[in-house]
């Protein structure tokens, strides 16, 4: 052997490539068709209203202790009291704040527009199969 056949061996190498191809195709189509009416209507709500009506009653007691908050019928009593520097240091009832609250309804009518729309689906051919014409 030869040394220049000896230095030397080429093997080819073979190699395969896959291409992957996608395409659109065609298999139906949907028209949707939308229509717009107006429809008039008359809203009708019960609204609520709440007031209060403040009456300050004058008590002048000597207490012992903050009187609590308390209800007396639909009446809330909300006791206010005040330190007096007398002698000695006393609470004092100074006064009282009945406060009632009344609730009132009232029924009112709104004239009001809203839009309703209505679609209509329909099916038609494929461009490739539609006949011609």
């Amino acid at each position: 052997m030869t040394d220049e056949a000896a230095a030397e061996t080429v093997l080819p190498l073979v190699e395969e490539a896959l291409r992957v191809e996608k395409r659109a195709v065609e298999t139906g189509r949907v028209r949707v068709t939308l229509s717009t009416e107006t429809v008039e209507e008359v809203l009708r709500e019960t609204l609520r209203t709440r007031t209060a009506e403040v009456e300050r009653r004058p008590v002048g007691q000597t207490v012992t202790e903050v009187p609590k908050v308390r209800q007396d019928g639909d009446v809330l009593i909300i006791p206010v009291v005040e330190e007096v520097l007398v002698v000695e240091k006393r609470l004092v009832l100074r006064e009282e704040i009945h406060l009632r609250l009344t609730d009132t309804e009232r029924s009112v009518e709104q004239p009001a527009t809203r839009r309703v729309q209505h679609a209509a689906v329909e099916r038609v051919q494929p461009a490739a199969e539609a006949p011609e014409g």
